[in-house]
């Protein structure tokens, strides 16, 4: 008991000591060492042992260890500005006042007003509620500080964020706290801010390697899901964690060739009605261009026909058609939403003034907006917060660490579409037709599956493509039993040529499976036949699938009952996406461990399943396999 009191004692003592001097204390902890520490608070060991000096000798659990609290700090003396708490201000919220506006009405943060009035981090603002407004006062006091405790470092090429905080045993948000502007990307050249550890002292970031910063809850087992490494083999290649444990945005040094995410073969669907256990109301945020400072109300023609001139705004209404009745499926689950529209009028200036008069850090999730430079501008401000941004319609331009890309990437159409055909290579021929333009593409095929034969389009007499074959090309190579035949160009002609010739050499001896793992404009050309493709069973990778009208399906029931027609796809996909958000946010803490990459959804006419990039944010790697049918349908390809 004497000596837990005279521990107590020296703890208060020094704490007394730390603030007068601008110090901080710091406990010693089982396996911290000095070096440890000093990158924890990204000084330098002189710093520690300058005002610790039995460090030298022996650290020990419990030690009370004086700290500078200069960080951020370049030496010599500076003026320092602190806020002193004198009192407080009792304020009673107004009839559509926010935490915006009331920061701005008494000149404070808005995390000043959250800090002191606890309950806003998980409650919204109610008009009648009474909330505490701190007041302070501000003191200036010159403080001198160590020249060394930080310094300037210069990036080299192919150095990212993720590699400099590794380096100097930081973690991202450390090191963008020592460089508020720092620049999303870093470029070679660019000066930054790092602690000013000694040569020994820094790791080294080796270009062999990636690095992967640790997220928000993320344990040993998720890491092994993600990265497909033990914690043993994480901590043969990052000695010290076994000490400190996980942090969140500690960066981890992984083998080159490690993808998160990335899920060989096939995931069984993931049913989430059935693990429904966040009970809390979502508040979700929809951003989407309604242009309706454009449409004159007054005038229902004119209005209709506005809309019906603006391609941007009946794909916005067919949408969020879409959101509204996942809504209502979502309330019938017992999933309560409380969401708020925003027109962002497809204007910068609107996502400018939308984002400065709104607090959205109390956010579940964002969906939109859909230009990707304005959904990138609401993302990175979104950022900060760490709130979930999800693109609905377009792939962003910056994959955001909060930023959730639905759209899955051509390089997963493309792998997608190789798997399938690969899976039934040892039982089949398989050969490559392509123009010069794809070449790289028939090559990396070939690479995937080696037995495949190459056949490339005539040339002219100029050497260029004529973009066509001969029957006599395929003959050499086709056989009898199945044969799949990839076909790679946006050339229609060529199309046309490949798909009359493959067609008239179909028999009972020789079946022929046209394959592309891209499905573009020359595949539609008019003056293809729709019967050939059938014919040859015509095979291609989608992000999304069409729903059997003829299946009973509450949505597309009750969607005809309010509007009166089908939905096309721009409302299906409305309402898978939004219902896939309100189910994940009901089946886990938050949205980020709802969309690990072993969670697979699938709903009307879209999938879900979200890979990680290693330094950056999730993107959907889930697609479908679709063929033409003898009946000239469309369906999903199943073996």
């Amino acid at each position: 008991m004497r000596k837990l009191l005279l521990i107590i004692i020296a703890i208060v003592s020094f704490q007394t000591f730390a603030v007068s001097q601008n110090f901080k204390t710091h406990i010693v902890k089982q396996g911290d060492t000095v070096e440890s520490i000093a990158r924890q608070y990204q000084i330098t060991t002189a710093d520690v042992y300058a005002l610790n000096p039995d460090a030298k000798k022996k650290l020990s659990v419990n030690d009370v260890l004086i700290i500078p609290n200069t960080k951020l700090t370049y030496g010599g003396n500076e003026k320092v500005e602190k806020k002193e708490l004198i009192g407080y201000e009792t304020h009673k919220v107004k009839k559509k006042e926010t935490l915006y506006s009331i920061s701005k009405e008494y000149n404070i943060e808005i995390s000043d007003i959250k800090e002191h009035n606890r309950q806003l981090y998980s409650e919204n603002l109610k008009k009648g509620d009474k909330i505490r407004i701190p007041r302070y006062k501000t003191i200036v006091s010159n403080v001198t500080v160590k020249e060394n405790t930080i310094k300037k470092y210069v990036v080299q090429p192919k150095e990212g964020k993720w590699r400099i905080a590794y380096k100097f045993g930081l973690t991202v948000p450390e090191l963008q706290a020592l460089n508020p502007n720092m620049a999303e990307v870093l470029q070679p050249g660019d000066e930054i801010n790092v602690p000013n550890l000694e040569t020994t002292e820094e790791k080294s970031a080796e270009p062999n390697y990636n690095y992967y910063e640790v997220l928000p809850k993320e344990g040993f087992y998720r890491l092994k899901v993600k990265l497909g490494l033990t914690e043993d083999q994480l901590e043969a290649l990052n000695p010290g964690i076994k000490q400190t444990g996980l942090k969140e945005g500690m960066v981890l040094k992984v083998p080159a060739n490690v993808t998160v995410g990335t899920v060989d073969g096939t995931i069984e669907s993931s049913d989430l009605t059935k693990s429904l256990k966040n009970t809390k109301t979502k508040r979700l945020g929809l951003l989407l261009p309604f242009k309706l400072n454009r449409i004159d109300a007054d005038s229902v023609q004119e209005a209709k026909d506005y809309i019906k001139n603006d391609r941007l705004i009946s794909v916005t209404l067919d949408f969020y058609a879409g959101v509204k009745m996942a809504l209502d499926s979502a309330k019938q689950l017992g999933v309560s939403t409380n969401m708020k529209v925003f027109d962002t009028e497809n204007q910068s200036a609107e996502i400018s003034n939308i984002l400065s008069k709104n607090d959205f850090s109390g956010y579940d999730a964002v969906i939109g907006p859909i230009m990707a430079s304005h959904f990138d501008r609401v993302a990175s401000q979104l950022r900060s917060d760490h709130v979930p941004a999800i693109s609905p319609l377009m792939k962003p331009t910056s994959l955001y660490d909060n930023v959730f890309q639905t759209i899955p990437n051509e390089e997963d159409l493309e792998k997608a579409m190789i798997t399938y055909v690969k899976a039934d290579s040892l039982r089949s021929n398989v050969v490559i037709v392509s123009d010069g333009a794809s070449r790289a593409l028939s090559d990396r095929i070939k690479s995937y599956i080696p037995n495949a034969s190459q056949i490339f389009s005539k040339k002219n007499k100029e050497g260029k493509d004529a973009f066509y074959v001969n029957t006599a090309d395929f003959s050499a190579v086709l056989k009898s039993g199945k044969n799949y035949v990839f076909l790679e160009t946006s050339n229609a002609g060529l199309v046309l040529n490949v798909v009359s010739t493959l067609n008239s050499m179909t028999n009972r001896e020789r079946e022929i499976i046209l394959v592309t793992t891209n499905k573009n404009d020359a595949f539609d050309y008019e003056h293809l036949s729709n019967f050939h493709l059938s014919n040859l069973k015509f095979h291609y990778p989608s992000v999304n699938k069409l729903h059997d009208t003829d299946m009973p399906n509450g949505f597309v029931k009750n969607y005809k009952k309010e509007y009166g027609v089908e939905p096309n796809k721009y409302a299906v996909r409305g309402f898978d996406l939004t219902l896939d958000v309100l189910l994940r946010l009901s089946s886990n803490d938050d949205f980020f461990l709802a969309s690990t990459n072993d969670v697979e959804t699938e709903y009307l006419e879209n999938k879900f399943r979200y890979a990680k990039k290693l330094s950056g944010g999730y993107y959907n790697e889930s697609v479908y396999i679709l063929q033409y049918t003898p009946d000239l349908t469309i369906v999903e390809a199943k073996r």
